[in-house]
């Protein structure tokens, strides 16, 4: 199962797999699939034979057995598919790969049985190195690494060419859509309407698993640029809606995290090598799965307040007083959860040397890399 937000890249990336590591596959886009097809995965699992031989009589192909591959494309759209995988596992003549959406969501999956046979990989927006690989450059990134790996500078000038490089990121973002725009040539009005139209099906996504809640995953979403502009990033539901609780909202927040559209970066009452034991659920910030997303969301639910050539000019150019302190912090959260971390964050007090009262600090991010446990003498 690879698993993601809309427009990822799974389809593409599976398909890719399929071609160059089998000799023929099959795609089965649950989005677009009629009756015939979907009907075999509820009432012809009992007679393997059977079951190919119809499906393949009604896409119009067959597939040797064990050398073949098939995608099981739009999991979500046909979650009995998905259930009907411990079988097809068994029976062995193929192998499978599902792409899924909202694969997370509850309510998705409610009525199935998850098969134990599904290994499940996570996909997330394209980061910096992968991005400099779309523009052909694979020497940038090793230059950084080994830079990093012995702690020695850049250099002043390759450091500013750097940035550039990284700030063009920022604009353009790691949707796979907007970056092959930006390979191409296009403007960046003209990428920024490929993300207009990432966040519009972001948006009739939440519509569709936000109906029981009114609509509060879809206010919390719109909002979450304003919440990150604020000096504390951290995201006050009362800001978003008058007298809103956290009780009443903490489902709506759920729905955000699992739908991958968004990190959810939760505040934790101790540092610790087990984070999640001292989580405060209340206590949390969100960050746009994208950051390239995140600056035309800024536009996009600033009511007219911010302009988009304002926005890139501002990220563009390495000579400016807008605060760009929510996109980078931003970035860090997206660059941190495509590596696999968990996003914590921790607020104490401590006095500084030359003052006789505490002040408030805190932490923007916590992960664990290595447990380290101290030995009594």
């Amino acid at each position: 199962m690879i698993e993601g937000a809309r427009r990822i890249g799974k389809s593409t990336t599976a398909e890719e797999f399929a071609r160059n590591e089998y000799r023929d596959y099959l795609i089965l886009d649950f989005a677009l699939e009629p009756d015939d097809v979907k009907r075999l995965f509820t009432e012809s699992l009992g007679n393997m034979a059977s079951f190919f031989r119809q499906l393949f009589v009604l896409k119009g192909k067959t597939l040797p057995e064990r050398e073949s591959l098939i995608i099981l494309d739009e999991i979500q759209m046909f979650p009995e598919a998905r259930q009907a995988i411990r079988y097809l596992v068994k029976d062995g003549r193929y192998d499978y790969l599902e792409t899924g959406s909202l694969i997370r969501i509850r309510k998705t999956s409610k009525q199935i049985l998850i098969p134990s046979e599904e290994d499940r990989i996570s996909m997330y927006p394209m980061d910096f190195e992968e991005f400099l690989w779309a523009q052909g450059d694979d020497i940038t990134y090793p230059v950084i690494k080994e830079a990093f790996e012995q702690r020695k500078p850049l250099g002043a000038a390759l450091h500013w060419k750097i940035m550039g490089r990284f700030r063009e990121y920022l604009a353009a973002g790691g949707m796979p859509e907007a970056v092959q725009a930006f390979t191409d040539g296009k403007n960046y009005e003209q990428i920024d309407s490929v993300k207009q139209a990432i966040l519009s099906l972001c948006e009739e996504d939440l519509k569709k698993y936000d109906e029981e809640s009114h609509g509060k995953a879809s206010l919390i979403f719109r909002k979450i640029p304003e919440m990150l502009s604020n000096c504390k990033s951290h995201y006050r539901l009362s800001r978003a809606a008058p007298n809103a609780r956290y009780r009443e909202y903490a489902k709506s927040v759920r729905l955000l995290a699992e739908s991958m559209i968004v990190n959810e970066c939760t505040g934790v009452t101790k540092p610790d090598t087990v984070p999640g034991a001292f989580a405060d659920q209340s206590d949390f910030k969100l960050y746009m799965g994208d950051t390239g997303l995140l600056l035309t969301a800024m536009a996009r639910y600033s009511d007219g307040e911010t302009s988009m050539n304002d926005i890139y000019r501002a990220i563009i150019s390495s000579h400016t007083r807008w605060n760009l302190g929510s996109v980078m912090e931003n970035a860090v959260a997206q660059m941190l959860r495509s590596s696999g971390h968990r996003l914590y964050f921790h607020r104490f007090c401590c006095r500084p040397e030359e003052s006789d009262q505490e002040r408030p600090y805190e932490l923007d991010f916590l992960t664990v890399r290595k447990k380290k446990y101290a030995r009594s003498k």
